[in-house]
């Protein structure tokens, strides 16, 4: 069974008001690329990638008239996937859902989502003192993660969940002071995200459920300079001793040569591009006995992509970041 997780930028600007997907010379949501353009360039991606099932970070809009699983659906027929079920979690107020797409002839997909005295549902508050100053303060998810039940049609049941932790970014600063400041703040919320994050991890760890978490934790060990102010990275937090994933543990070892990345950003102030690793997949104990086997679907990083030239163009035209898929041996 093949899994992955895959960020799309501003998947949403490819659709109407109906779900219907838009393919026109008309610009989307990435700098210099259209709608049609884009709409291609993620079929081909996802073509190729062939997963059972995929988390989809930055998923169609739901709103009052919008459904991300109508247009991920339709989508999907449209590309020609065999992935053509689709699920979400709680819908949020961003624009961008987290959903699962998949091949229903493989495995069944369920909304399933827990709580428990150390990790209310996702959809709720966590109180936590993010600020060291005694008194609680209550964290809601901008995007709630999405956990769902997989029950796969040859295998044991298995839980998944999927996740897109608030950015550290400061984004609307107007000074270095106000970015320092604004970095600090947001990097604080996004700990306590994955520490309520980590809570649901532990719940299932000691259930002895298989899991697996996967998406864009927009984290990642020595990624930025204020990490050192908190002590620990949000991946290292949610990931703890338990869970694998072999991209975050290399990582954590010093002075490692070649680091594996699974974005490609623009910076206009330097005009060049900077790479950083921020999207997971990792497993609990259990299931590292069933032959995993993890690709970041890069287009410079994997001698395949690169060697692909179609494939290669379409994974930079299709989003800023790339699909890591995960191999296992039912």
């Amino acid at each position: 069974m093949r899994l992955s997780t895959y960020n799309i930028e501003w998947f949403q600007a490819l659709f109407d008001a109906e779900n219907r997907l838009l393919l026109d010379d008309h610009p989307s949501g990435r700098h210099g690329v259209s709608r049609g353009a884009q709409a291609e360039a993620i079929a081909q991606v996802l073509r190729a990638v062939d997963a059972d099932g995929l988390v989809i970070i930055e998923a169609p809009n739901t709103g009052r008239r919008q459904s991300s699983v109508d247009a991920l659906e339709g989508f999907a027929d449209w590309a020609g996937l065999r992935t053509r079920s689709a699920v979400m979690g709680f819908a949020n107020d961003t624009q961008q859902e987290i959903a699962f797409l998949f091949d229903s002839t493989v495995l069944t997909a369920e909304h399933a989502p827990g709580q428990s005295a150390r990790a209310p549902r996702f959809d709720g508050s966590f109180e936590i003192d993010l600020d060291v100053d005694a008194r609680a303060d209550l964290v809601r998810f901008s995007k709630p993660p999405m956990e769902l039940l997989l029950t796969p049609r040859a295998g044991a049941p298995f839980r998944l969940i999927g996740a897109h932790l608030k950015s550290k970014a400061p984004y609307g600063a107007r000074s270095p002071e106000e970015a320092r400041a604004l970095s600090i703040t947001n990097r604080r919320k996004q700990l306590a995200q994955a520490i309520w994050l980590r809570g649901r991890v532990e719940d299932h760890l000691q259930a002895g459920e298989p899991l697996i978490l996967m998406g864009d934790l927009n984290d990642g060990p020595g990624l930025d300079e204020y990490e050192a102010l908190f002590g620990r990275s949000s991946v290292e937090i949610v990931m703890g001793a338990e869970l694998f994933d072999p991209h975050a543990r290399q990582l954590l070892r010093p002075n490692v040569q070649g680091l594996p990345t699974t974005a490609r950003f623009y910076d206009p102030d330097s005009k060049r591009y900077f790479q950083a690793l921020l999207d997971y997949v990792m497993i609990s104990p259990g299931l590292r006995a069933l032959d995993p086997h993890w690709r970041i679907w890069h287009p410079f990083e994997d001698a395949d992509c690169y060697g692909t030239e179609a494939l290669c163009q379409a994974l930079l035209q299709a989003s800023d970041h790339f699909p890591v898929s995960l191999d296992l041996s039912l």
